[in-house]
């Protein structure tokens, strides 16, 4: 069996939401960004977590390295759980868990060369050895398919795919346990996409480290995807081992992701389009989050919150109707 790295718990956090009085007259609500989901990562395994843009996916990812306070729910990592850790405990673990940003290039300083960014991450992480600093660097940029040359250049002087190579440069650096790739390809052409992701799986093949790879394209989920959890507002909605999830498809969200794919590799018979933008999710809602948008919603599904269920080995579903239509 194998072992769990990560396992995350009821996790939930809200932002405040105001009404049309502005921040200090209008109604005040919580939105809630992510909604009490549930589930694991195993060692050198990768989870794809997919949804449409706004339900939950990042905030989920910076909940796990420690950049978002999450308001209720557990994070445990190898037996710590993170959410009652205080930053100075918290702040050791942070050389084993690592993110790779959607925009890497904002996070990168103009004025600095590649190699002092890298180097700095070094320093900050106790390498006090100059040559040992420029050594590790020069090794990572081979690793990602970068050259020495890049050590002395400028973030400017990148193209889109050498930026984001970058940025998984500086996760890999000091040897992360696991990597939070939130977006990385979607900015990229579909070759340098391709070679982004092929460079991911050999690294994780060479290296043994877990990924959660955060995405909203069901086609890049597919390739890099060893199981795969599929979000809608906030919460879990069906999760399953990425064969198993494209070949039977069970939740109503599931298949209208499925049928928006272009891929005709993933999209088998009639596309239901999905129509509509899914909705703010407040503490007013009640029932199934996709109540509203889904074409066989019943009375159940605006009453009753579903349950996260297992129906087959390994494969979850949260829908009243799964087993009955």
């Amino acid at each position: 069996m194998e072992e769990c790295l990560l396992e995350v718990k009821g996790l939930k956090k809200t932002y405040p939401l105001h009404g049309s009085g502005g921040r200090f007259f209008g109604k005040k609500e919580q939105m809630y960004a992510v909604d009490g989901i549930t589930f694991e990562i195993k060692k050198g395994e990768t989870y794809g977590l997919v949804g449409e843009s706004g339900c939950g996916k990042s905030t989920t990812g910076r909940a796990i390295v420690g950049l978002d306070k999450p308001d209720a729910g557990s994070i445990f990592y190898q037996g710590k759980d993170l959410c009652k850790l205080s930053e100075k405990e918290f702040r050791p673990l942070r050389k084993e868990l690592q993110m790779v940003f959607q925009n890497t290039l904002s996070a990168l300083n103009p004025r600095q060369r590649i190699g002092s960014i890298l180097e700095e991450i070094l320093i900050v992480h106790g390498e006090k050895n100059a040559s040992a600093r420029k050594e590790r660097a020069l090794k990572v940029l081979q690793q990602v398919g970068l050259s020495e040359e890049h050590y002395f250049r400028y973030p400017h002087e990148l193209s889109g795919g050498q930026v984001q190579r970058l940025g998984i440069a500086g996760a890999l650096l000091i040897e992360p346990k696991l990597i939070v790739c939130d977006e990385p390809v979607s900015a990229l052409d579909v070759s340098i996409q391709a070679q982004i992701l092929n460079m991911l799986v050999e690294i994780q093949k060479t290296s043994g480290i877990s990924l959660l790879f955060i995405s909203h394209d069901i086609g890049v989920i597919r390739f890099i995807s060893d199981r795969i959890g599929v979000m809608y507002l906030g919460t879990l909605v069906e999760e399953a081992d990425a064969e198993s999830l494209f070949e039977n498809p069970l939740h109503p969200y599931t298949k209208a992701l499925l049928a928006s794919a272009p891929d005709p590799y993933i999209v088998r018979g009639k596309r239901n389009i999905l129509r509509g933008e899914q909705p703010v999710r407040t503490g007013e809602m009640k029932g199934c989050a996709f109540c509203g948008r889904c074409p066989y919603a019943e009375e159940i599904c605006k009453e009753k919150t579903p349950e996260m269920r297992g129906v087959q080995k390994g494969h979850r579903v949260a829908c009243h109707l799964v087993g009955e239509k």
